[in-house]
């Protein structure tokens, strides 16, 4: 038996309607997770930054070891913070500009013996204040 073959056969086609559907999809999820740039509320310009500065700024060094035990610019300090505020107040006046204040930290101190540092160095005048890091091993 013979069966007759249509010769008009039908191509395949890619149904184009779900693929656009899904994209959108996507589209629309990537939208609302993705993080754009945030506005500054106040409108703070920062300050330039030249690598060539040749801004001379006296430095206090305050260290804080682990156990919490203090010292400044290299001579250690016994008592509370009430005498790191006194011996702040000394080495502030000791300089004809504001001094920044830079505070070495060890990794396990507390991080309340850091407050009452900077507490203290509120109190005597000091304004300016940095934290001192290491890099870390690449």
């Amino acid at each position: 038996m013979r069966f007759l073959r249509d010769s008009t056969t039908d191509e395949p086609e890619i149904n184009l309607v779900p693929l656009i559907d899904i994209l959108l999809v996507l589209l629309i999820f990537l939208t609302a997770t993705t993080t754009f740039a945030r506005l500054n509320v106040l409108g703070v310009e920062l300050p330039a930054s030249g690598a060539g500065s040749t801004e001379v700024v006296p430095e206090i060094v305050v260290e804080v070891d682990a156990q919490g035990q203090l010292a400044l610019d290299g001579r250690p300090l016994a008592g509370s913070a009430l005498s790191l505020e006194a011996a702040l107040r000394l080495a502030r006046g000791q300089h004809d500009q504001p001094p920044l204040l830079v505070i070495h930290a060890d990794a396990q101190a507390s991080h309340q013996s850091v407050i009452d540092v900077m507490q203290a160095a509120g109190r005597a005048g000091l304004e300016r204040l940095s934290f001192a890091a290491r890099q870390p091993a690449r």
